[in-house]
């Protein structure tokens, strides 16, 4: 049973500007560059493509800014939890100090462009912190510091820091910042629509064929053709090169509450104990501060959702004190392998196919330097990042290898479990309780059901149209879970985020 209670909805939604929709794309049509999907990376993608010159179609399945990018927390930082130490150590110097020079390049990139358009978003300039309660961890810690700072990035271990509980250790960056990321590309999509970007939003893209010109097939049969395709919808939905066996997907759960302003403690903070713990504040009515809090990092489709709110929940009160809760949510994202996102052309595709993905938490950032790389990319500019994020790369295959058996393997517990003749499944319509769901057995085949708090049945097929492994209920977001890949579907089955890009199949109950 839940202890905690907030309106379940992003305060990024909740609070920025309203805007009639975009119209879907209802007629074939011809681009210079098709961009699939309208997250930070799409948008920040086709803006960049604009200002260059080229024409281009921005196509979104829902609204613009509203799937994972709604739903981030927001911290425009290089910080990257303990990104810099690794990379030194599988990568090479080099490697971590152009990972450093590009998302010091993407946040620097971020302030100028709001600027320049005159962007009201809640821009803060801050510091930001990976830190660690731990003692036995100081010296990973210490080391994280040393490998930033080699990297050239502004970076010290402290041992204080504004936040009210002790840490053993920190590592600090200054000169970071947290934003309103709705308000910053709704902004982005207006100058958009000012340079003639088409944007379509309600426009499923279900098929890709490569070529010259490339041409893509919406859900509602019109067609696209383009010199170019950017595939950014966060997991790429066409995947003939298998990124998914590179890329894991987690779920991650946030709170927001209202704080007087003399508990803000200053600055962007992570720990990757506790299955994450993240904290920042940003500006709330009345003097107040809203305090953004974090964590509770796990496989979609894997865990009691509502416990691990009230987990994080009782977290945040034993540290910041009494909190009157007003928003909850869940954000998704992607890890590669080797903790470096996939930006570039998409492998085994042809010439004119591009993507952007794997951004580990981090897509504010990484969104932005993915559309500076893909622009350069297209219009043939040079980049001296390009090699570091080529999805093509090969070199570190071995080194990813103990990350990329672990997520083979499970994902092979579910493609292989999943369907064996003892998987469970064999309960029975009426042990489930409004508002939940569960997999039954039904004829000999798998089906989702959800009895809503009516006790009305909504029930589908059970397995998850990307590569068909078993779906599982949420009950706090009433939603049905792919564990494999990530997709997720609504009660009734249509497709709520990829890979997936058709709906699970209507059942009678």
């Amino acid at each position: 049973m839940n202890t905690y209670a907030a309106e379940q909805r992003s305060y990024w939604i909740d609070t920025a500007p309203q805007r009639e929709p975009h119209p879907p794309l209802e007629r074939d049509t011809t681009v210079d560059v098709a961009v699939i999907g309208a997250g930070i990376a799409g948008l920040s993608t086709a803006w960049e493509l604009a200002r260059s010159g080229r024409s281009v179609a921005l196509l979104e399945a829902d609204r613009i800014a509203a799937g994972v990018t709604g739903h981030t927390t927001a911290k425009v930082s290089v910080l990257h939890t303990l990104v810099y130490e690794r990379l030194r150590r599988t990568r090479g110097e080099e490697a971590a100090s152009l990972y450093a020079q590009s998302q010091t390049e993407a946040v620097r990139h971020a302030a100028e462009t709001a600027r320049e358009l005159g962007i009201d978003c809640d821009w803060e300039d801050t510091a930001a912190f990976t830190y660690t309660e731990d003692k036995a961890r100081v010296g990973e810690l210490k080391a994280e510091a040393e490998a930033a700072r080699a990297a050239g990035l502004p970076a010290d271990f402290v041992t204080e820091t504004d936040l009210p509980f002790p840490v053993a250790g920190a590592v600090r960056v200054t000169g970071q910042a947290q934003f309103h990321p709705r308000k910053y590309l709704l902004a982005l999509a207006d100058d958009l629509r000012r340079q003639g970007v088409s944007i379509y939003e309600g426009t499923r893209v279900v098929g890709l064929k490569e070529g010259e010109p490339c041409r893509l097939t919406t859900e509602a049969g019109v067609t696209l053709s383009a010199d170019d395709v950017v595939v950014a919808t966060h997991y790429p939905i066409f995947d003939r090169a298998m990124l998914f066996t590179r890329l894991s997907p987690r779920r991650e759960l946030v709170w927001a509450a209202p704080v007087p302003a003399d508990l803000d403690p200053h600055g962007m903070f992570i720990t990757p104990e506790q299955g994450t713990r993240s904290v920042r504040t940003a500006p709330y009515a009345d003097g107040q501060r809203l305090l953004i809090v974090t964590g509770e990092h796990f496989a979609p489709g894997t865990a009691d959702v509502e416990e691990r709110f009230d987990r994080l929940a009782r977290w945040a009160v034993e540290r910041f004190g009494k909190l009157d809760f007003t928003h909850r949510w869940a954000t998704q994202d992607n890890d590669s392998t080797d903790s470096v996102p996939l930006v570039g052309p998409l492998p085994t595709a042809g010439r004119h196919t591009y993507v952007a993905t794997g951004f580990g938490g981090w897509g504010m950032s990484g969104g932005i330097m993915a559309g500076r790389l893909l622009s350069d990319l297209i219009t043939g500019r040079s980049s001296p990042w390009s090699g570091l994020y080529d999805p093509r790369r090969l070199g570190t295959v071995v080194r990813e290898a103990p990350a990329f058996l672990r997520h083979q393997a499970h994902v092979a517990r579910h493609f292989v479990g999943d369907r064996l003749p003892s998987v469970s499944g064999g309960g029975s319509v009426d042990d489930i309780a409004p508002g939940d769901g569960a997999v039954v057995l039904a004829g000999g085949h798998h089906c989702a059901v959800h009895r809503d708090e009516a006790g009305e049945l909504h029930a589908v097929a059970a397995r998850c149209t990307h590569l068909g492994c078993l779906v599982a209920f949420n009950r706090a977001e009433r939603t049905w879970e792919c564990p494999c890949h990530g997709s997720r579907f609504d009660p009734d089955g249509n497709v709520l985020q990829g890979p997936a890009t058709r709906p699970l199949e209507r059942r009678e109950t």
